[in-house]
């Protein structure tokens, strides 16, 4: 089955606004589990982009960011980065 190709695979996602989203939205769609990292302030730019929101949610976000887990994790602190190590490893 073709969902399900990349099935076992993590990919962690560091990217942000369309086309590293995109990418990594075919990578879920294809069964990848995707884990989205985002800044801890106002996270990924296209949680901004409105109109058009769905709810109080930004419709961009959401259309590139279906089917991922989402962490804030701060990169400038060496804990952060820590984090994102550890969660390419894993």
């Amino acid at each position: 089955m073709a969902s399900s190709i990349l099935e076992g695979i993590r990919v962690v996602d560091l990217t942000q606004n369309v086309a590293g989203p995109f990418c990594t939205q075919i990578l879920a769609d294809l069964g990848a589990e995707i884990v989205k990292v985002e800044r801890p302030r106002g996270g990924d730019d296209t949680r901004a982009w409105m109109p058009p929101e769905i709810g109080a949610e930004a419709a961009t976000f959401l259309a590139l960011n279906r089917g991922k887990q989402s962490v804030a994790i701060d990169m400038s602190a060496p804990q952060g980065r820590d984090i994102v190590a550890r969660l390419a490893k894993t």
